[in-house]
């Protein structure tokens, strides 16, 4: 099952907000940087350790 990249990211930050109450700016930084890094040089480095 391959769920994509932009959903896996909604979800989480909605639970993430819904359950733990974090300032929406710091949802953002993490949502974002995330996305960045899985565009980067270290997202096969990164995919490796998580498998």
């Amino acid at each position: 099952m391959q769920v994509p990249l932009w959903f896996t990211l909604i979800v989480v930050g909605w639970l993430g907000v819904k359950l733990i109450r974090p300032p929406w700016w710091l949802v953002a930084v993490l949502l974002l940087g995330g996305y960045l890094l899985a565009d980067s040089l270290l997202a096969p480095a990164i995919d490796t350790a998580v498998k």
